[in-house]
């Protein structure tokens, strides 16, 4: 009897592979076949595949389109997004998003995208970098209140919440960031735009850099993690390589993309520069050089992320062409954060039995507590007055870099306290998008519609 070949055609690759020789009297090949042709007779049928993209859509539209009836922010979309992430988990048939405690890569991936596109983005809405005076709102935020707010929420974690240390630790390094995709409310506008207030000035640069200057903490913690204890030893080689090796060459490799990248845009060739094409593919490409260029060398590719942009700024800073790259790098920026936001909201109900008291009160007290008060006292003496001091100490949105510190811990090292922390940093981002998102917009036109007095403005006592 002749024999019939069964193959294989992969999506991935359209090749055909010879699997197995059967007989067309197979029973089981029978059986298969009979399944297959009542599939395709089947006038409806609701493959999840089609649901998940059918209701990732409607909730991104509904998300956007559902707050113009009350106030027309886009920022309330964050929490939107969110919220019904987490109600089209229960469409039927809707697959399950990847759950972070079993699949942090995919998490880690996506985070990642958002987060270095966002960064190079809010590096080149900064028009003018300004003086030390303007800037040092800035290094305080980067240098006190960022690791006291970590050392915080590792103690809290740890006494009050019964986490191990390492873990406290890991928590702490992972919420103190602000984020720069879900602060856009709060920072400047794009480039060209001009009226950079102190305050967004301050919540932007500080977005811009903390996300890197975290990361050393981020480490400390997985090291603390692995090892279960730290000597004198690991933390000087923590000290050396994790702390002053990856940033200076995470911002030398920024400096070096940036500066390229202004050279191949704007005068290489003289008469024929690649700006001429307006096209945006480019600052994709330009942030890949940057990223991918830092961590080749062992840097922080976040901050040769950021850095690669405001340098990019500083050239031709006239043309329009930033506010091509920009617009096309916030553009992306939106679709995947919409995508992770909804994915994240989808997740929560796995992560929920996991949330206790302890653990929620770690998020309520850094969103109203520790970051208000710590970055108040942090702007001690920096020349702002007290409403503008207030707002920046109040709104260091947490996002999506919390999303991306933790899924990258959780692959690189077993952890303990690990179904805690996400549904911590969840339940975080969850209300920080419900507090932040709906209430910085006002705050911040308000400290910022006033008539800038030498009281408000630091730079201008320079």
């Amino acid at each position: 009897m002749p024999q019939a070949l069964a193959v294989c055609k992969h999506s991935c690759c359209g090749n055909t592979h010879d699997l197995v020789r059967f007989s067309p009297a197979s029973p089981a090949i029978d059986q298969h076949t009979t399944d297959r042709h009542a599939r395709q007779m089947t006038l409806f049928s609701f493959d999840s595949y089609h649901v998940l993209l059918a209701g990732t859509g409607m909730v991104i539209i509904a998300a956007h389109w559902l707050p113009r009836f009350i106030s027309g922010r886009e920022p309330a979309a964050s929490a939107l997004l969110v919220l019904l992430g987490m109600a089209a988990f229960f469409i039927p048939g809707m697959p399950q998003a990847p759950n972070p405690l079993t699949q942090p890569y995919p998490w880690e991936l996506l985070a990642e995208w958002c987060v270095i596109i966002g960064l190079f983005a809010t590096g080149l809405r900064i028009d003018k970098v300004g003086s030390f005076i303007r800037f040092l709102p800035t290094i305080r935020l980067l240098s006190v209140a960022m690791p006291l707010t970590i050392l915080a929420l590792a103690i809290v974690g740890w006494q009050f919440a019964g986490m191990t240390l390492a873990g406290a630790l890991l928590l702490g390094a992972v919420l103190a960031p602000t984020d720069p995709v879900l602060a856009g409310d709060v920072q400047v506008g794009p480039p060209q735009e001009g009226g950079e207030h102190p305050v967004r000035y301050a919540l932007t640069t500080e977005a811009g850099l903390n996300d890197g200057l975290a990361f050393p903490f981020v480490h400390l913690g997985i090291l603390f993690a692995s090892a279960g204890v730290l000597t004198w030893d690991m933390a000087g080689e923590w000290l050396l390589r994790d702390v002053i090796w990856r940033i200076a060459l995470g911002g030398l490799a920024g400096v070096a993309a940036g500066w390229l990248l202004g050279r191949v845009l704007f005068y290489w060739p003289r008469n024929n520069p690649l700006a001429r094409t307006q096209t945006g593919i480019i600052a994709l490409a330009g942030v890949l050089v940057a990223y991918g260029g830092a961590e080749l060398v062992e840097g922080y590719g976040f901050i040769a992320a950021f850095v690669a942009g405001v340098v990019l700024r500083r050239q031709e800073q006239d043309d329009e062409y930033h506010l091509r790259l920009h617009d096309f790098a916030e553009a992306v920026e939106h679709a995947l954060t919409a995508v992770l936001l909804v994915a994240l909201g989808a997740a929560f109900p796995a992560l929920w039995p996991y949330l206790d008291w302890p653990h929620a009160l770690i998020g309520l007290a850094l969103i109203f507590i520790i970051r208000p008060v710590i970055g108040w006292c942090s702007l001690y003496r920096t020349g702002l007055a007290w409403r503008p001091r207030a707002v920046i100490a109040f709104y260091g949105v947490r996002g999506i870099g919390s999303v991306y510190y933790l899924a990258y811990a959780g692959h690189n090292v077993e952890l303990v306290n690990e179904e805690a922390l996400w549904a911590t940093v969840a339940f975080t981002i969850l209300l920080s998008t419900l507090v932040h998102g709906l209430t910085a917009g006002i705050a911040v036109e308000r400290v910022t519609a006033r008539n800038l007095d030498p009281a408000d403005d630091p730079a201008s006592r320079a």
